[in-house]
């Protein structure tokens, strides 16, 4: 695992996006911030983060299509779909498309940085195999 993990939060709400992004650099994460799927690929392509914080819902390229995309061009970025909006289809879907995992909102942020820590881990074990 890196020693500040790279984490890409990409949710259409602003509160949330600040909000998740000062919490998750008080405990050692180096954190961005985008607002959409389609910020989310450019942003990838340019700055690969180690995991990806992706709303479902939102508004133009949602977040299964953005899940989708980020897989195909990066692999081996982990994505962890965040959601207020429980549905096992759903769920079931983002594990399909190569999702790391899907949390429901509200959440824990010791249980966010479980996950956090979990995704790197595979991140690396994937570059180690």
């Amino acid at each position: 695992m890196p020693e500040r993990p790279r984490v890409l939060i990409v949710d259409d709400e602003e509160r949330f996006r600040k909000t998740l992004s000062r919490l998750l650099s008080s405990r050692g994460v180096q954190v961005h911030a985008v607002d959409s799927g389609e910020a989310a690929l450019e942003h990838v392509a340019k700055q690969e983060p180690d995991v990806v914080l992706m709303d479902v819902k939102m508004p133009g390229m949602g977040g299964i299509k953005a899940l989708a995309e980020i897989k195909r061009r990066h692999p081996a970025v982990e994505v962890l779909v965040l959601s207020g909006h429980a549905s096992v289809d759903t769920a079931k879907e983002i594990i399909e498309l190569g999702g790391f995992d899907y949390l429901l909102k509200p959440y824990s942020i010791d249980d966010l940085m479980a996950k956090i820590d979990a995704a790197c881990e595979r991140k690396q074990a994937k570059y180690r195999a």
